[in-house]
């Protein structure tokens, strides 16, 4: 007899819920112990150690699934009910857990956001997607100008924000033109990916280890620049390998001009200040300090009430970010002891391809922030750490093509897709995605280490 499939669903939803009411007394068991018993305090020491393990490993366990079933909660809210519960069961001071938020990386984030939104605003993206639409005569080079465009937006402006702007775009454009439009919004989440690799503003994981390596950002840009450039052409390549039938001859139709709705002044004013926020980040000015500040000037405005910009911005985004450093900072604070960090170094993180390898793996296993700040303690006792931390940016991020989960990019762009009927399963974005992050993680990976 067959299992019935709504069966096996009611059981997984009985299971999940009863793991996180498992989770959650355990939890406030910890918080309760020293009050209710007479224990001593090694005790009270070992309930808090299992409680914070048991709400690390849930939580991350629900971070990489992306939900738990039954319940209508997304990644935001996962992490932070793992870092309430790490509070509440004594794992982590709640000061300690205010200190454990980095505010740089949380700052950064929103400065971009801000910079992001107002350039969609004012047209910018919808120019620039005319633009193309009326010189790129042939399909690769349409598969040319919107790598191009993905990746060196993705480099500077952060990633998910990027695609977020021009997925609905190239949608459109492709559909008008009478092309596929399947490679194509490959080409702008796997081109974000790879050239968000170049610089500390590319995306969350680098804003992260910007912060926490102090890394100078042209330091930075000139170490991974060229690996992201490099990419950018495998990815273009690949794809037209694996979409061939596509890139051949002339687009099918001209397509009749489009109706853009720009706001010249305010698109030259965003733009201006989107240049200089670029400069200040090569003369060494602190990126959150020159992203807040340049972000909060853009709302100096009449012409698009502040309103319009905060819906744009990804405050989820901002609140998985603080449950994700409090959740791991109780970890840190009780479970990492002598022993721990003596196992981890018997694995040899010191070394490029080891230290490599093991971010690909854990990016796709857990997503690649979570990874970054799962390998964090660890990268302290390495005595080079600016190599080290280069090649966690480059690795979690270049891993984020492997699979269509491997990214919150990949998954912008196949949602956005997929409400307009196209569909972009696991094995179209497979194909290309698994040759590429074995290819450019290979490049990336002896750049770094010879």
């Amino acid at each position: 007899m067959r299992n019935n499939p709504s069966n096996r669903s009611r059981w997984l939803v009985a299971l999940s819920v009863v793991l996180v009411g498992l989770v959650v007394v355990i939890a406030i068991a910890a918080a309760l112990a020293p009050t209710l018993l007479t224990v001593g305090d090694q005790t009270n020491a070992d309930s808090r150690r299992v409680a914070a393990g048991v709400i690390f490993v849930g939580s991350y366990l629900a971070l990489a699934i992306g939900r738990i079933p039954g319940l209508s909660i997304d990644r935001a809210g996962i992490a932070l009910v793992g870092a309430g519960l790490m509070v509440a069961s004594g794992a982590l001071p709640l000061e300690d857990a205010y200190k454990a938020v980095d505010l740089d990386t949380i700052t950064l984030l929103l400065g971009m956001m801000i910079v992001v939104a107002s350039l969609r605003l004012s047209g910018f993206f919808a120019v620039a997607s005319a633009w193309v639409r009326a010189h790129a005569r042939r399909p690769l080079l349409l598969l040319g100008a919107i790598v191009a465009i993905s990746g060196v937006f993705s480099a500077f402006l952060v990633n998910d924000a990027i695609c977020l702007v021009l997925a609905p775009l190239v949608l459109e454009l492709t559909i008008a033109l009478g092309r596929q439009p399947m490679p194509y919004l490959l080409a702008v989440a796997m081109a974000s990916n790879v050239g968000s690799t170049a610089t500390i503003t590319g995306n969350p994981q680098n804003i992260m280890i910007g912060s926490f390596s102090q890394i100078p950002y042209t330091k930075f840009a000139l170490t991974l620049g060229t690996i992201a450039l490099v990419g950018l052409i495998i990815t273009a390549a690949l794809i037209a390998l694996f979409h061939r039938t596509e890139f051949t001859g002339d687009l099918r139709q001209e397509a009749p001009p489009p109706q853009v709705e720009a706001n010249r002044v305010l698109m030259i004013r965003t733009l201006s200040a989107t240049l200089i926020l670029i400069v200040l980040f090569f003369v060494e000015v602190v990126p959150a300090k020159a992203a807040i500040i340049i972000g909060g000037l853009l709302l100096l405005t009449r012409r698009v009430k502040s309103r319009r910009i905060y819906a744009e911005i990804d405050w989820s985004l901002l609140l998985m970010f603080a449950g994700l450093f409090i959740i791991v900072a109780g970890a840190e604070h009780t479970l990492l002891t002598p022993d721990v960090f003596a196992a981890i170094g018997r694995l040899h993180l010191d070394k490029t391809p080891v230290l490599s390898g093991t971010m690909a793996v854990l990016s796709n296993l857990v997503s690649n922030v979570p990874a970054v700040l799962l390998i964090k303690p660890f990268v302290t006792p390495l005595k080079d750490h600016d190599t080290a931390w280069l090649v966690i940016a480059m690795a979690s991020t270049l891993a984020g093509n492997f699979t269509v989960l491997g990214s919150i990019a990949n998954l912008i762009v196949v949602q956005r897709a997929a409400v307009s009927g196209v569909v972009i399963g696991f094995w179209d974005h497979f194909r290309v995605g698994a040759p590429l992050t074995i290819i450019t993680l290979a490049i990336g990976t002896l750049w770094l280490w010879l």
